[in-house]
């Protein structure tokens, strides 16, 4: 097919607005699926994906649609919604010349949806802005009409309304997408093979499945290409395209979308981002890589330590489909051995886990995620920690440096008043309040990463009613004011219960943990103290009382002093074993302890 009849696009959208199910109406209107075959959110392929209504992992789709009598390829990607996978949508975004920009108009314009479309206008595409749910009863066209035409400086009539549940306007945003997204340019045909990768999956029988925009020149079956970032080489054993099944090709041609099967099986070769290039006459690689780094760290062990060695394969299994987590081996006194995973957010984390649970059917134990910092010792050393155990003593650091993240918050106005103390809380600095159509404000804040990570975004969901949301950016490290705060039971310190809480929250955060752990842990033989350490002395303790045995129960007569020499062997006894003993922390209290968490 010729340059100029080719269509790429990708499609904005926060959550629940309804991406998925408006391209399952596309699929059906230009005729990629026989409706005997359609089921809902066709392009989810992932059972969480379809049981939490989210997008997790893109899925490309290539439909033909006739128009005024010519045929035209539509090379569509669905992209995640979710801030944790902003890196992967920025690398869709460069792979397509035009995207659709949808609101649902029964909730207006999200934060999230603004962080996405600024990433759009800086690659730029074309937008097409197009209100979803319009047969909803309670949209409100008008409203989010006047929105988006703010936003983004167009008319009322350039904004397209469509309804993905009965299939309205879905023909008008075809013919949309035809005329006003361009077509790649020419030049790309006659250029080196440049293919960027935007996603990849991984096949037991043919390795890492690359999915990629052609750049330039044309990739064949058999040809010998690399990665330009690990220079790894290989041979491509098949190509094909997504219809939406993978369908085999002879070629892939420069300006489509389509897949490349390199059977490799090693992880950590095949990234987001890169750029595949011919092995012949290598290219040189296109712009904006950049490795994702990870922004959330915990700790992952199994239930079970007989589970080790499957957990090992487990993680290295889902490696090799995403490559933005990273693991490595590490050994708790308490929990035996396990692995330090970093993660791109929140949700990335939860997502990663419940696969693990589903897909390789393991019992684990989730440490509370936490964030790098940067400690400045008092031999002027500047050391990264990943993990709270680790982190230096009190006394022993002269700064500390966390990362801060800018936030940008949109919530109907009535809200405000109640989220201004919750931010506080938070140590949330905010910056300016500015009003966001009729009814709504947009709020913007800066505030540590760490603060983001303690329930925040449930705090505001809870607050708003479920109507704010909140997109957020790296910025830079900053000064914080933090402590190391342990967990001692019985003289024995802890180092899975060992955290980094503010400074100004530590009495109140030892208080809480000692008092839950204390209606947790089961009574001893001997007495025990719970206890939370920081700033160099106990901030917290309670104490559990030691079984008793009543050894004077066969004594009915005689004089009372029988029984106080026995019970005064008894408490020889218990000093005895009070010497001797070693705390024993069931395994169920650390499982307990962290799904509280």
């Amino acid at each position: 097919m010729e340059l100029k009849n080719i269509r790429n696009f990708s499609i904005i959208a926060h959550i629940d607005h309804g991406k998925s199910t408006l391209a399952d109406r596309m699929l059906e209107v230009t005729g990629t699926i026989e409706a005997r075959k359609m089921r809902d959110q066709v392009l989810d392929s992932m059972e969480l994906e379809r049981e939490r209504g989210i997008t997790i992992k893109m899925q490309p789709v290539r439909m033909q649609y006739k128009h005024a009598g010519t045929e035209y390829m539509l090379n569509l990607i669905d992209t995640p919604g979710h801030i944790d996978f902003s890196y992967e949508v920025s690398r869709a975004l460069k792979a397509v010349e035009g995207s659709l920009l949808l609101v649902d108009s029964t909730q207006g314009v999200q934060a999230q949806t603004l962080t996405t479309l600024a990433m759009a206008r800086e690659s730029g595409l074309v937008i097409i802005p197009c209100l979803t749910k319009v047969d909803s009863p309670l949209s409100r066209i008008e409203e989010t009409t006047i929105e988006i035409c703010n936003l983004i400086g167009c008319g009322v009539e350039d904004v397209l309304k469509v309804s993905g549940k009965t299939g309205e306007g879905v023909k008008e945003l075809l013919t949309a997408i035809i005329e006003r997204i361009p077509a790649p340019k020419a030049e790309e045909i006659n250029t080196q093979t440049q293919a960027l990768v935007f996603d990849f999956s991984y096949s037991n029988h043919k390795g890492v499945i690359v999915f990629v925009r052609m750049f330039g020149g044309r990739i064949a079956k058999g040809d010998t290409l690399s990665f330009s970032a690990s220079k790894q080489q290989f041979q491509a054993l098949e190509v094909g395209i997504f219809a939406p099944e993978a369908t085999a090709q002879d070629a892939l041609e420069a300006g489509t979308i389509g897949y490349i099967v390199t059977g490799i099986k090693q992880p950590g070769i095949a990234s987001v981002g890169d750029t595949i290039v011919s092995q012949k006459n290598p290219a040189e690689p296109l712009p904006g890589y950049s490795q994702p780094r990870p922004v959330v760290w915990a700790s992952i062990y199994p239930e079970s330590q007989d589970d080790f060695d499957e957990l090992r394969m487990a993680l290295g299994r889902l490696r090799l489909s995403d490559s933005a987590f990273t693991f490595e081996e590490e050994v708790s006194g308490s929990l035996g051995r396990g692995y330090r995973c970093g993660f791109l957010g929140m949700l990335h984390l939860e997502i990663i886990t419940e696969r693990l649970r589903r897909e390789f059917n393991l019992e684990l134990i989730v440490t509370m995620p936490s964030i790098t910092y940067e400690v400045e010792t008092r031999q002027h050393q500047r050391v990264i920690v990943y993990s709270p155990h680790l982190f230096p003593d009190d006394g022993t650091l002269v700064k500390v440096f966390e990362p801060w993240v800018t936030i940008s918050i949109i919530t109907p106005e009535k809200y405000v008043s109640t989220l201004m103390p919750f931010m506080y809380d938070h140590e949330a600095t905010v910056q300016d309040i500015e009003q966001f159509g009729d009814d709504r404000v947009k709020i913007g804040a800066t505030m540590p990463l760490r603060e983001l990570m303690r329930g925040f975004f449930d705090g505001l969901k809870s607050i708003t009613s479920g109507y704010g949301s909140i997109a957020y950016k790296e910025g830079e490290l900053k000064e914080a004011d933090v402590v190391r705060m342990d967990l001692i039971i019985g003289d024995e310190p802890q180092p899975a219960f060992t955290r980094i809480v503010s400074r100004r929250r530590v009495l109140e955060e030892g208080e809480e943990f000692v008092e839950r752990l204390e209606k947790l842990m089961p009574r001893q033989q001997v007495e025990m103290k719970i206890q939370a350490k920081a700033l160099g002395r106990i901030i917290s303790s309670r104490t559990m009382k030691a079984f008793r045995k009543d050894v004077t129960q066969h004594m009915y007569g005689g004089d009372y002093s029988r029984k106080l020499k026995l019970l005064g062997k008894q408490k020889k006894g218990k000093k005895k074993m009070r010497e001797n003993a070693s705390v024993n922390i069931p395994h169920d209290v650390f499982i307990k302890v962290m799904k509280q968490e």
